[in-house]
């Protein structure tokens, strides 16, 4: 099937409330150009050198999310035009992300990374932690950043039942939450596991290889 193909057979999957993150990492900026022109505008990126390549190739007015593990150093190149930080793991970094946005005299929007899975290789805050920082945002501690999310990945397993419980354990952290603040968006699921996370509140789903085919090579 082509990009085309894919796109649409996603789109025709997602409820209308549920926001699509193309997730354009390792994929030139043909292909994604070739999805913006199907209306497409928010795409995700893993790495800040891979987005740093493409951002000036292409239409300025994508919504560009770093859905990857984000280095502190690293805040300063995307902080002038990135859109969300879907991946804000550690108060420090928050704290980079507000000090930069504030040099920009922007306001960046961001998720709240929390780990709900088994694997120790994902990234993430923990529900005390991210709590924390949630609070000390609501306290208005960071001016220049705007939580409005969460973003969990699930564990890579074909076991569907866990995948499942790993969701909805996100989404109760996500209604605790919002009531402090409201939260507009909970981000889970991606391209093998999205139709659960939906069934269990994604209101954001960040899909890569169903739309643009699997790729092995990296951006240098």
């Amino acid at each position: 099937m082509s990009i085309l193909d894919n796109y649409y057979k996603i789109k025709k999957q997602l409820p209308n409330h549920v926001e699509l993150v193309a997730v354009s990492k390792t994929h030139p900026a043909e292909a994604i150009q070739e999805v913006y022109d199907l209306g497409q505008k928010v795409f995700g990126e893993n790495k800040v050198q891979e987005l740093l390549v493409k951002y000036p190739l292409l239409p300025k007015d994508i919504q560009w999310h770093i859905i990857g593990h984000l280095q502190t150093n690293k805040v300063k190149y995307i902080a002038e035009f990135i859109d969300t930080i879907q991946s804000v793991d550690s108060e420090k970094l928050i704290l980079e992300i507000n000090k930069e946005a504030g040099k920009q005299h922007r306001i960046i929007k961001v998720f709240l990374q929390v780990k709900i899975a088994a694997e120790d290789s994902k990234f993430g805050l923990n529900k005390m932690e991210a709590k924390n920082i949630f609070e000390a945002f609501v306290k208005g501690e960071y001016p220049n950043v705007n939580i409005i999310g969460l973003m969990g990945m699930a564990t890579f397993t074909e076991d569907r039942e866990q995948v499942r419980n790993e969701f909805e354990s996100l989404k109760g952290i996500f209604n605790e939450f919002s009531t402090t603040h409201q939260l507009s968006t909970l981000s889970m699921g991606m391209s093998d596991d999205f139709d659960i996370a939906i069934e269990c509140g994604a209101t954001s789903v960040r899909v890569g290889s169903a739309i643009f085919g699997r790729r092995d090579y990296t951006i240098s």
